[in-house]
């Protein structure tokens, strides 16, 4: 892609994430996710390969139903209370179909068919913008109207997603569907608690997204899309490797990683709401996301290649993503120490 239009593109998307985050108005929040999904369209489909025009496709379709449900909610409230205020949403049909068209902008059951499928379709660049920076402005959304949506009905999408995240994922060979089942799974997490601790779904967000970073561009770094290539590079870049199975174990949530402290943090809060059956529940399902992920790391680093050639092993290269990747990985699995520094300043 001509370097001039992805600058474009990817300014837009800063564009249209910061009027979403920063905006008081319903249509100013709408504009800045079109902005968004248009300017993500031409990034998932420049390899012109068909699973990539299909998953461009796919992703507008859906995008473009949940902006239009979401202004539908918004004028649905103005028609009966006068206000377009974001955080003003009190009518009850417009707080349904809010969460319809956050769930169907984010993934979380049942409105996720979509997102393996594109994820599936675009490159690991853009899968890494897909499952972060891209469910950034829906998940501020969420935040800005907790206060006014069901939380029932947010506790049965969350266990669902959380279940179906988990059971989809552990049948799968293809490296980007399984971390789409990953997402959804960890969407399930956030928001089965965004009704009574909104500041601890986006710190769950923030951890999710450092540690999906690091293993996306790992990933991207060995050129790895399918479990029988990642079996082959552990004799390639050893290093890398071994972070990339600290990293995959820290998305599990193992205890003395990062990805054990949304959990942890979470799990104590349902409980304080009296809600341990909940907690139960899906701190059980997590266990069948534990699968793929240790299947994932057994694949990364423990099998070995089929062949027996000699070649030097890359301990050290000099590509700078490798710094990014360096920083990331070492985020993802020692912030556990200082999580009472970092949940107060959530």
């Amino acid at each position: 892609m001509n370097p001039q239009a992805k600058l474009i593109f990817t300014i837009s998307l800063m564009l249209g994430t910061t009027i979403t985050i920063s905006s008081n108005h319903w249509i100013m929040a709408w504009a800045g996710l079109e902005i968004n999904t248009l300017a993500i369209l031409p990034l998932i489909s420049k390899s012109h390969h068909p699973r990539a025009i299909e998953a461009a496709t796919k992703y507008f379709l859906v995008q473009a139903t949940a902006s239009t449900l979401l202004l539908f909610s918004s004028m649905t409230n103005a028609w009966y209370t006068g206000q377009w205020d974001i955080t003003q949403l009190t009518h009850p049909i417009s707080c349904l179909i809010l969460t319809s068209a956050i769930a169907m902008k984010l993934g979380l059951v049942p409105f996720h068919f979509w997102f393996p499928e594109v994820l599936q379709g675009a490159p690991l660049t853009t899968g890494l913008l897909l499952a972060t920076v891209m469910k950034f402005p829906p998940i501020t959304l969420f935040f800005l109207t907790s206060h006014s949506l069901n939380p029932t009905l947010l506790t049965c999408m969350a266990i669902l997603s959380a279940a179906l995240g988990g059971w989809m994922g552990l049948n799968q060979t293809q490296i980007r569907k399984i971390l789409a089942f990953s997402s959804i799974a960890h969407l399930g997490w956030m928001t089965i608690i965004i009704s009574f601790d909104p500041k601890l779904t986006l710190l769950n967000f923030y951890i999710y997204s450092l540690m999906t970073a690091a293993t996306f561009l790992a990933l991207n770094s060995i050129k790895a899309l399918k479990l029988t290539t990642l079996m082959t590079t552990w004799t390639k870049t050893p290093s890398l490797n071994a972070m990339l199975f600290l990293t995959l174990l820290s998305l599990a949530g193992l205890p003395p990683l990062t990805g054990f402290l949304p959990k942890w943090l979470i799990i104590q809060e349902l409980t304080k709401q009296s809600m341990a059956p909940a907690a139960t529940v899906i701190s059980l399902l997590s266990l069948l996301g534990l699968f793929f992920y240790l299947r994932l790391a057994y694949c990364t680093t423990i099998t070995l290649p089929p062949h027996t050639t000699n070649h030097m092993k890359q301990w050290h290269t000099n590509k700078p993503t490798h710094i990014t990747i360096a920083i990331l990985t070492t985020l993802s699995t020692m912030l556990l120490p200082v999580s009472p520094m970092i949940y107060p300043l959530s």
